[in-house]
């Protein structure tokens, strides 16, 4: 049995497939998922399992580097904005017009995990990073000028 992280067996090995500038999108309940997405589907009911919840768990199994929300978030969620930037202090953060992410954001999501959530502009997508100090902390390596701060 695993000891800890995330449970859920399709999630789990989902995860496990992602690779550096990999996107997954974590979605709320009423998210248009479309039929050709790898979709995870986590919803059981109204806020179960809720987005923060979800989020915080990916956070702490993958490197986050990027992260990309609809443009209102930070003028109409304001909560979820500030929540965000204080999960992922170490990640860029960008924005997109909403229908975006509704449209283009979600075509390059490799993954798209539905939530419960009932929050809006609760959709939220994680672009996948490395753990410099694993990858260019031995000696003689060259570290690349966007990682440099983070050794």
């Amino acid at each position: 049995m695993k000891r800890s992280g995330i449970l859920n067996a399709e999630l789990s090995g989902a995860l496990a497939t992602l690779g550096h500038t990999d996107m997954l999108l974590v979605v709320d309940a009423g998210f248009p998922v479309p039929r050709d997405a790898h979709r995870i589907d986590l919803a059981l009911a109204e806020n179960l399992p809720d987005l923060r919840t979800v989020l915080g768990l990916i956070a702490d199994e993958l490197v986050v580097e990027g992260v990309v929300r609809a443009e209102d978030v930070p003028t109409h969620n304001p909560r979820l904005d500030t929540w965000l930037r204080e999960r992922f202090t170490d990640a860029e953060f960008t924005t997109r017009p909403h229908a975006e992410v509704l449209g283009d954001l979600t075509r390059q999501a490799k993954v798209v995990v539905r939530t419960g959530a009932f929050e809006p502009w609760g959709n939220i997508g994680l672009y996948c990073g490395v753990d410099a100090p694993r990858w260019f902390g031995g000696e003689g390596v060259v570290v690349p000028e966007q990682y440099a701060s983070k050794l």
